[in-house]
């Protein structure tokens, strides 16, 4: 019987407290407080996508930015997803997803390779300076891909096809990476042992 592949982390330090549980082989329910309500948006996505069972509390100096809580929580997500894996064993390891909301279209990559590595590209221009619900800037949106690929130990690649409403291109983003670590974390039962032949990832 395979162990539950689970973790839980948190941080503190002088900008923000964070504590984040989650469980890989959820159905994707969420309790989700970061005080950055598009974020917390961003996350239930990525929660009931990828079917990972996903809580978050954290706290910070949102009256300054939402850059470092935004960037703290993603650290701690990488790490626990890092954690939750454990030795890979059995995983799938690769996913890809192409995810529509409306005008907007993403595509994601995801390989659980344990050498971390992001390209992010396709946001269209000023995309980066638009404030999303007045309060998540869209340069957020790599940080976060950035902190959770280099934490989780996952090679990423996140494409924006198309769109034109900035909270539409985030969500695709989100939802598409969501799907694509869906697969790539996923147990093969035809897979034996570790997927590499390195024997490790």
């Amino acid at each position: 019987m395979t162990a539950p592949r689970t973790a839980r982390r948190t941080r503190s330090t002088s900008e923000s407290t964070v504590e984040v549980e989650l469980n890989l082989d959820g159905t994707g329910r969420s309790e989700i407080s970061t005080s950055v309500p598009f974020f917390d948006h961003m996350l239930t996505a990525f929660a009931k996508h990828s079917l990972t069972d996903l809580t978050v509390r954290a706290t910070g100096d949102t009256h300054i930015d939402a850059h470092h809580t935004v960037e703290d929580v993603s650290i701690v997500l990488g790490q626990a997803i890092r954690e939750a894996l454990g030795d890979k064993s059995g995983i799938s390891r690769y996913g890809d997803a192409l995810v529509p909301l409306d005008e907007a279209l993403a595509q994601a990559v995801v390989d659980i390779s344990g050498r971390p590595f992001l390209v992010h590209e396709g946001e269209p221009a000023g995309f980066e300076m638009h404030l999303i619900g007045g309060h998540f800037t869209g340069s957020l949106v790599r940080h976060v891909f950035e902190a959770v690929t280099f934490n989780g130990g996952l090679t990423v690649h996140v494409r924006v096809v198309g769109g034109r409403d900035p909270h539409h291109i985030a969500e695709a983003e989100f939802k598409a990476f969501a799907r694509a670590f869906r697969q790539a974390k996923a147990l093969d039962p035809l897979v034996d042992g570790v997927p590499s032949t390195k024997g490790a990832l």
